[in-house]
């Protein structure tokens, strides 16, 4: 389960954002994953519920998480397609000759937060 190790880095990088803003607390973050990025969505849901309630900046912080559609790019006719739906292979011209445009990303959209009082 990496995504025990995901949550914990990301509410790492939510920690360096926080000191260097003059962060006090975050009410929600909004994740982009990519379909075949390989984060198991419920599982990072499940993590993220654990250890927001153990890290007073994000404590009950609310967690979004936005799929990003997996797209491939055919070089022999220069289309491009679903990867979920047809994986390596053209569904055009059934070539092989492709790769992965997006939808193996993960990063982290959107915080809300408020700030610490002057």
């Amino acid at each position: 389960m990496h995504e025990l190790g995901i949550v914990k880095h990301v509410i790492k990088t939510l920690g360096d954002v926080a000191k260097e803003n003059g962060v006090k607390r975050i009410g929600s973050v909004t994740l982009e994953v990519g379909e075949v990025s390989g984060v198991v969505i419920e599982q990072l849901v499940d993590c993220w519920n654990y250890f927001r309630e153990k890290n007073e900046l994000v404590k009950n912080a609310e967690l979004t998480v936005e799929t990003l559609e997996a797209v491939t790019f055919c070089t022999a006719c220069e289309k491009t397609y679903r990867t979920v739906d047809h994986g390596r292979i053209c569904p055009f011209c059934k070539s092989k000759e492709t790769y992965l445009l997006r939808g193996n990303e993960f990063s982290i959209k959107q915080i809300e937060a408020e700030l610490i009082d002057e």
